[in-house]
């Protein structure tokens, strides 16, 4: 299996590398990166500047390409520049924290992967579920189980992203594996109003992860519970029951 890997937080993360060591057990693997962080990013694409590319060296051995642009742009420039041929699956993270509800439309490591899906090619995000004391060799063992069991899913097209968070707890405690939906629920998002040395004043968004409510069927609620979740996405934004009332109304 020929494997592309990516993420959001740079070519030389150590969620990329643990992740680059997991995933060369099971097949060849290129690796093409942002050049420097790029998280929350969104699915944006670089059309007024150029994209540079330079082969760099891995921390964990092997190369790979650094690219001065966002995580979508790294999955496009590879499949239509510098690999061989298409992969067959693309892997973006390991995040650096979790992606769950509204968060996957900001997310640079989610957008890499339906950048993927959009160019007819399956399409895996991870993430994990702290922001600092991170265990990535953990969390990329188990990524590689979940790719590996996930593989043999005859359910899995090439239109369709899976996004999975994983737990940041010993492997012995986590609790299970859940297929989730994506929470939809409304964020409770929190700025931090501050002056700088000039006495201007600015504002630093401090945290959009917060809920109020949890519905226990989503991405959100099972990571809080302690379970894997995997949340199978797609690029289709179409709000079908809008659709239909619209024809069945004339237009």
């Amino acid at each position: 299996m020929n494997i592309l890997l990516t993420n959001d937080d740079g070519i030389f993360a150590p969620g990329l590398e643990a992740l680059h060591r997991e995933l060369k057990n099971l097949g060849q693997v290129a690796v093409v990166a942002p050049e420097s962080e790029q998280s929350a990013v969104g699915h944006a694409i670089s059309l007024a500047t150029p994209l540079r590319v330079k082969q760099v060296a891995l921390p964990g051995g092997g190369g790979g390409w650094a690219v001065t642009g966002t995580p979508a742009d790294c999955v496009k420039i590879a499949i239509a520049e510098l690999l061989p041929q298409p992969p067959d699956l693309v892997v973006s993270g390991i995040n650096l924290g979790p992606n769950v509800g509204i968060n996957v439309l900001y997310s640079g490591t989610v957008s890499a992967a339906t950048e993927a899906a959009i160019l007819g090619v399956k399409g895996v995000a991870v993430s994990l579920n702290t922001y600092k004391d991170a265990d990535f060799d953990s969390a990329a063992s188990l990524a590689g189980d979940l790719v590996r069991r996930l593989q043999q899913w005859p359910g899995w097209t090439n239109g369709v992203v899976l996004n999975i968070n994983l737990p940041a707890l010993p492997r012995e405690q986590i609790r299970g594996v859940k297929v989730t939906r994506q929470d939809t629920g409304k964020l409770v998002e929190r700025f931090q109003r501050r002056v700088d040395p000039r006495e201007r004043v600015y504002y630093w968004l401090a945290e959009i992860n917060e809920h109020r409510c949890v519905e226990t069927d989503t991405d959100y609620a099972a990571l809080q519970d302690g379970y894997v979740s995997i949340t199978p996405i797609h690029f289709d934004l179409t709000h079908y029951t809008s659709l239909e009332t619209l024809k069945g109304q004339g237009w």
